[in-house]
């Protein structure tokens, strides 16, 4: 292997070199990946802050363009003998190609992400009824929200007295608490 390897000359070698280290730092990520290793060491987490130029420089992305760099310029400079600035130029397109093409696909993971949380808001217009009397100061009602039964604190929207059971929908939301209506039926 070092015969074959020394038998290049120096851009050859630096193309294989460039195309030989991405290409296993890329082999190596994806075993650890598949077993479940990749995520513990934090070396290339992309922040949703962060600026947009950073996103593209992961593990990933860098070893992705060392290895299109080295495959593509070792291809065109050995075998299709387009010279040297023609091979550089189009393995430094190709790997600037690849990192693009990363850097798309980790955007399009970010945006499958949610932070599974619900807005209490969106519990505006729910039915639900009376957990403990709700009166102006306060009590406890039970609503279908979020595909679960749940039990929040409220008070009453014109200060009426409610009785536990009564059926009620839900009419805004102060705080972290709703304010409920008799529901009309």
């Amino acid at each position: 292997m070092i015969e074959w390897f020394a038998s290049h000359n120096g851009v050859e070698q630096l193309f294989l070199l460039s195309g030989i280290v991405g290409g296993l730092i890329l082999i190596l990520r994806l075993i650890l990946t598949i077993a479940g290793l990749d995520h513990h060491g934090g070396l290339d987490a992309v922040h949703v802050d962060s600026d947009a130029g950073f996103q593209a420089l992961t593990i990933q992305g860098i070893s992705s363009f060392f290895a299109m760099f080295g495959v593509v310029g070792y291809t065109l400079f050995h075998n299709a003998a387009l010279g040297l600035v023609l091979s550089v130029a189009s393995a430094l397109a190709a790997g600037a190609f690849s990192l693009w093409i990363i850097q798309k696909i980790f955007r399009s993971m970010l945006r499958l992400q949610s932070s599974g949380t619900v807005s209490l808001f969106a519990a505006v217009g729910s039915e639900g009824s009376v957990y403990l009397t709700v009166t102006k100061e306060g009590g406890s009602v039970q609503i279908n929200f979020a595909n679960r039964l749940r039990e929040f604190e409220a008070v009453s929207a014109d200060g009426a007295t409610l009785p536990t059971g009564t059926a009620i929908r839900v009419q805004g939301v102060s705080a972290n608490t709703l304010i409920v209506g008799p529901a009309d039926r």
